[in-house]
């Protein structure tokens, strides 16, 4: 069986269960917390992840990609303190997120790219941070701005370093822009095999073309945002999910919420107002009950939340 690497070290893709997809332990603005660590309690972002996890646990959920990598607050401690509490297969990335989706720092963006390929493929092959936690998959984002020069950098030092180590590709995406085509268009130039990619957020549309679009060149997808109705509805995500699994595409989407057990971009009150049921088992109190109800099947929802991550994580 192949091996997949977690913070507890590698495990047969056999055990990974039922995934979650795309959870993120913290969303961190990086440069605030180093200039002004006071701002942040760490003890208090260690309790918050762990109940998630727990929660989540507490559905059978035995696996969690979490896709948070520069920019954003990956935390390699962190998580291996979540995983010591909880016992949780965490699956942790490395990749650029790119400050707000458009530019790099000037330590990437004024040398040459093997410079950020190699940066890379060391938390590939040698392991993040300093420890031997080593990262399963990539990073990348491009939201509403485009491909900026220094995002189309990511995007290509992204492709070379899977073909380099053979590790698989999320990309963040704005479906309202129709930002996944763009990106397969980079990857197709850079011969990545689609079935490499996921396009997250895929779900924060219902634009039933641009998928079906999408989906024609080959990658996964994540209807992965639930719980985020500021941005699309939990009903018409929901029926976006159900006329896909009708037209056959069970196989191709991850099903995940996004949800962050701390993220410090908005005050927590505005959160907790705007969002409600943005954590880590909305899919479950929320969502798959009415899925379900819709005629999706325990097949289908087994394939989306089990062999769909474990198989773009293997390809």
């Amino acid at each position: 069986m192949p091996q997949i690497e977690t913070v507890a070290g590698p495990v047969d893709d056999g055990e990974l269960g039922t995934i979650l997809a795309h959870e993120h332990l913290v969303t961190i603005s990086e440069s605030v917390r180093s200039q002004f660590p006071h701002l942040y309690d760490e003890a208090e972002e260690a309790r918050r992840a762990v109940e998630q996890v727990r929660r989540a646990m507490d559905h059978g959920v035995r696996t969690i990609f979490d896709p948070a990598c520069m920019d954003i607050g990956r935390d390699v401690q962190l998580a291996r303190r979540v995983v010591d509490e909880t016992g949780i297969q965490l699956v942790l990335c490395t990749g650029i997120y790119g400050s707000r989706y458009t530019f790099l720092p000037p330590a990437f963006a004024n040398r040459e790219p093997d410079y950020l390929i190699a940066a890379l493929r060391h938390d590939v092959e040698d392991g993040i941070q300093g420890t031997d936690v080593k990262a399963a998959f990539l990073k990348c984002a491009v939201d509403e701005p485009g491909i900026t020069d220094d995002v189309e950098k990511v995007l290509r030092a992204v492709a070379q370093t899977s073909h380099a180590t053979g590790v698989p590709i999320m990309a963040h995406s704005h479906p309202a822009t129709r930002r996944g085509l763009e990106i397969m268009d980079v990857f197709e130039q850079e011969d990545v095999d689609p079935r490499k990619v996921q396009i997250a957020h895929t779900g924060d549309t219902d634009d039933l073309d641009y998928i079906e679009e999408l989906l024609a060149r080959g990658p996964w997808i994540g209807m992965d945002r639930y719980g985020l109705d500021i941005i699309l509805p939990t009903d018409r995500r929901n029926a976006t999910v159900v006329e896909l699994c009708r037209r056959g595409y069970a196989d191709r989407m991850m099903l995940s919420q996004d949800a962050c057990a701390t993220i410090d971009w908005y005050p927590p009150e505005l959160i907790a107002q705007m969002a409600p049921n943005w954590h880590f088992t909305f899919l479950w109190e929320g969502v798959l009950p009415a899925l379900r109800e819709s005629g999706v099947t325990d097949e289908q929802i087994a394939t989306m939340l089990e062999s769909n991550p474990r198989a773009w994580l293997t390809s």
